[in-house]
């Protein structure tokens, strides 16, 4: 699973925020999106690589502007994992 956080310009409360992850999620496919608008950023979980060209003209139509893009594999976490700890 890819993990893609969006540092991003122009939110400032939590409609912002919804404006955010549903631009995101109309745009493009992904598993999970979570924005705040206090760290200035949203977090997008992936099975392939976002299409940041993609997400940053959704988002500039609503007024938002990405600022940097960080972009790593993360493990998926699975219920008996977390609840064992193997």
């Amino acid at each position: 699973m890819i993990e893609t956080t969006l540092k991003i310009d122009g939110m400032m409360c939590d409609m912002c925020e919804a404006h955010v992850n549903q631009a995101i999620r109309n745009c493009i496919k992904i598993k999970k999106v979570s924005s705040s608008h206090k760290a200035g950023q949203a977090v997008i979980l992936s099975d392939a690589p976002v299409d940041i060209e993609k997400v940053g003209k959704a988002l500039g139509e609503f007024g938002y502007k990405i600022l940097s893009v960080d972009t790593q594999e993360v493990e998926k976490k699975s219920f008996l994992k977390g609840l064992f700890g193997k």
